[in-house]
């Protein structure tokens, strides 16, 4: 599968993968901030932005993808940062590529299943929406809002994911019927029985529960040569609730 991306900046190189319901636009302000130093291809994985759609859809078909984008760019000795499920993805790679691997940043996530229950709600309530019968974003951003008893910031998060297409009709560019069909093996997780010597920086948001202390030892078990780093004043979406304090662990952890 050919990947949509985009490339920005210039130096050693970071490829991004961003977590369920992003797309590579989430990552930009980051790339833009360090474009002097480093050179960015911040990617759609399958099913997500502008990349081809697909009924499968797994770490193993993902995983592959990154590894026909690497060897489509020509680009090797990289650093594979991945948030969220495309931590997960990135952590997979790791398990199968490492010899393609300079460091890998995993943000916010841990080598483990998650409950299901909320990410369904989301899908739920964005099948709901009649695109045919809706003149405004801020129509679906109501409808949104009426359904997801959540902050709005995250409904404006899925709203990136809206785009209006021929005849001025609205469409998700997410693939969410096949994120639905998918979701359970997306959020179930199975790393490497191996240890994975690739140098990790696990990156935790200080409000965020995605890493707990418990998690501590096991991602050291299948991570030897790894170390977590709280971010301070972050959630979940670490680089752009805090993005000074990400954005400062992220280089020196890339320069030592």
């Amino acid at each position: 599968m050919k990947l949509n991306f985009k490339k920005i900046g210039k130096g050693p190189v970071i490829v991004v993968l961003h977590g369920l319901f992003g797309m590579s636009d989430n990552w930009h302000s980051i790339a833009k901030k360090m474009s002097e130093d480093y050179c960015f291809y911040l990617v759609d994985l399958r099913n997500h932005g502008r990349s081809p759609h697909s009924d499968i859809f797994d770490y193993d078909v993902m995983t592959e993808d990154i590894r026909q984008f690497l060897e489509g760019n020509n680009l090797s000795d990289v650093s594979l940062l991945g948030h969220s499920m495309g931590g997960k993805v990135a952590m997979c790679f790791a398990s199968k590529y490492p010899q393609i691997l300079q460091k890998l940043i995993v943000v916010d996530i841990a080598p483990k299943a998650y409950e299901s229950s909320h990410f369904k709600i989301f899908i739920e309530a964005m099948l709901s929406v009649d695109l045919a019968a809706v003149q405004s974003r801020k129509e679906i951003e109501n409808l949104l809002l009426k359904r997801l008893n959540v902050h709005p910031a995250i409904v404006q998060f899925l709203l990136k994911n809206i785009f209006r297409k021929e005849k001025n009709l609205f469409e998700w560019r997410i693939n969410l019927p096949a994120i639905k069909n998918g979701m359970e093996t997306i959020l179930d997780f199975q790393v490497s029985d191996h240890p994975i010597l690739v140098d990790t920086l696990f990156m935790k948001g200080e409000h965020s529960d995605y890493i707990l202390p418990d998690d501590h030892e096991m991602i050291s078990r299948y991570f030897p040569q790894s170390k977590i780093e709280e971010i301070k004043n972050a959630s979940h979406w670490v680089h752009s609730a805090a993005p000074i304090n990400f954005e400062k662990s992220l280089r020196n952890f890339l320069q030592n």
